[in-house]
């Protein structure tokens, strides 16, 4: 790996951070790891790593100009609503202990393999979010496919706003002759490579992002009935792409989320997000974990109104975020609390009985980050963990 300082002649408000490293992660593929330098209350350069074989004036220049983009932004404060009073030690080395003792393998870039143990943790954490879900919040459950339409996240506005996550599932193109002339290519170059795709058409379908663009692409045309509050979750999987990966399961590639969609009314939906986080809060305080909930914002990408977005997204509070401590100095977000208003209800046509368009919120937890976090904080020894987790691991192995 070639090492390079690129020195901001300006230094940018501390503040910005967090958006500088989360734009880094899709300036280019020849990027293998980065830090953000800061000195007091300002970031004064960035230290990065690229690939040997890459000319660094071709990257460079760019991570210049998205620090440039982000020091434009008026980006709020971070408002912690609620934050722990536990403390916990962090584990380090967490994550190579559990690959060293089988518990998890590293199958490709942002993807893994969990023992038995880890899926009985995964499906615990599961059960409890489902549970608060299907008994006190009367929400319906739903499996669905994995593959979802593009034009449903089309619908949704989300190649406007999302690009850097997109995946396309592609095919080979229908047509005896096709496949013949793929095999030649296959038999020639003796590996699939890029020009696979000259023998593949559609672009109709991607892998979901998250899983409530599959209920709102559901409930498309549906009319509730007035006053009416309707509930759904699902559980599965998820795939976001980054241009690199980070040691772990703090961030990957291909996840598992159970997610709840309320529609309703505009004060039912915000009420009903509302009284979740505090259900969500009062679990991980009774789990004993040290985290925080705060404003938080998404990721938006590409769009010349970005810094009005992230802006009003944060001063209407339309983004929570729960956070739990990690390794030392990190975090990580288990759950993300959203209010739509009436965004995706009116892209999709729901409304209720007299027409008036309904409004929705939804959230989301990760479940392979909340197990990770969970044993970072509180240790792989299942004798100090509260009775639940305890319960459903043991007897695995």
């Amino acid at each position: 790996m070639s090492a390079h300082a690129v020195v901001l002649d300006v230094p940018v408000s501390a503040s910005h951070r967090e958006e500088i490293e989360r734009r880094l992660f899709f300036v280019s593929d020849a990027i293998v790891d980065f830090h953000v330098s800061v000195d007091g209350p300002s970031v004064v350069g960035v230290d990065v790593e690229l690939r040997p074989e890459v000319d660094p004036d071709t990257v460079l220049p760019a991570i210049r100009d998205a620090v440039a983009d982000v020091s434009r932004m008026r980006l709020l404060p971070s408002k912690i609503t609620w934050e722990s009073d536990h403390t916990q030690a962090r584990d380090a080395d967490l994550f190579e202990r559990l690959v060293a003792r089988g518990d998890v393998v590293e199958m490709g870039d942002g993807q893994v393999a969990f023992s038995a143990r880890m899926v009985a943790l995964l499906d615990h954490f599961d059960r409890e979010i489902r549970g608060l879900a299907v008994e006190d919040f009367g929400a319906t459950e739903y499996r669905y496919p994995t593959l979802i339409p593009s034009r449903t996240l089309e619908t949704a506005g989300y190649f406007e706003s999302f690009p850097q996550f997109l995946m396309l599932v592609t095919r080979l193109h229908n047509e005896s002759s096709n496949y013949d002339a793929f095999q030649e290519m296959y038999d020639d170059a003796g590996q699939v490579d890029e020009r696979a795709l000259a023998f593949c058409r559609n672009v109709d379908l991607c892998l979901p992002p998250t899983m409530c663009y599959h209920t709102f692409a559901q409930h498309r045309g549906v009319r509730l009935g007035v006053g009416e509050r309707r509930v759904v979750t699902a559980v599965g999987k998820s795939f976001r792409y980054e241009s690199r990966y980070a040691h772990g399961l703090a961030r990957l590639w291909d996840f598992t989320i159970r997610e709840i969609v309320f529609m309703g009314t505009h004060d039912d939906v915000v009420d009903a997000r509302c009284e979740f986080m505090a259900r969500a809060i009062d679990y991980v305080e009774a789990l004993g974990l040290q985290g925080r909930c705060e404003v938080a914002n998404d990721p938006f990408f590409c769009r010349t109104d970005l810094s009005s977005r992230i802006l009003s997204q944060r001063l209407l509070e339309l983004k929570y975020e729960l956070r739990l401590d990690t390794t030392p100095g990190d975090d990580v977000a288990i759950a993300s609390f959203n209010l739509h208003n009436d965004h995706f209800a009116s892209a999709f046509d729901i409304a209720d009985q007299e027409g008036a368009t309904a409004n929705s919120a939804c959230v989301g937890f990760g479940l392979e980050r909340f197990v990770f976090a969970f044993l970072c904080q509180l240790g792989l020894d299942e004798s100090a963990w509260p009775d639940g987790p305890r319960a459903a691991v043991g007897g695995t192995r």
